[in-house]
């Protein structure tokens, strides 16, 4: 990865902005980051549709829990419109490794495909 990549650096401002609960209680602020074929995979197993995730954020999420915390995050140009992030994020007391996919569209870079797998500290 390019040090000063302005593709990864996006992804990654993109994927901030989408931890952030301002953004994450606006059904508009979340949508305006979500690529219109989104969808991800959960911490929980469950397979989430654009709409259903931007829903469940907007009913769920409480501005004065703590917030989530990231660490390791890197990212990687894999095509010319195609961001691949990795990193962790801890909350709660839950950890989950995640995997973004982020694609270039005439509206900036959107999150295309996310995956979210729990993971114990003692397993690390």
């Amino acid at each position: 990865m390019p040090e000063h990549d302005p593709a990864v650096e996006a992804a990654v401002e993109g994927e901030l902005a989408l931890l952030d609960p301002d953004v994450r209680r606006s059904p508009e602020r979340v949508g305006a980051l979500l690529h219109p074929d989104f969808h991800e995979f959960g911490a929980s197993g469950r397979h989430w549709s654009r709409a259903a995730i931007m829903a469940a954020l907007a009913e769920t999420t409480d501005l004065e829990s703590p917030p989530v915390v990231t660490s390791q995050v890197r990212g990687v140009r894999l095509a010319p419109d195609l961001v691949h992030l990795t990193f962790d994020t801890e909350y709660d007391g839950r950890h989950a490794h995640r995997s973004s996919l982020w694609r270039r569209t005439e509206d900036g870079w959107l999150l295309y495909f996310h995956q979210a797998t729990p993971f114990s500290e003692r397993q690390e």
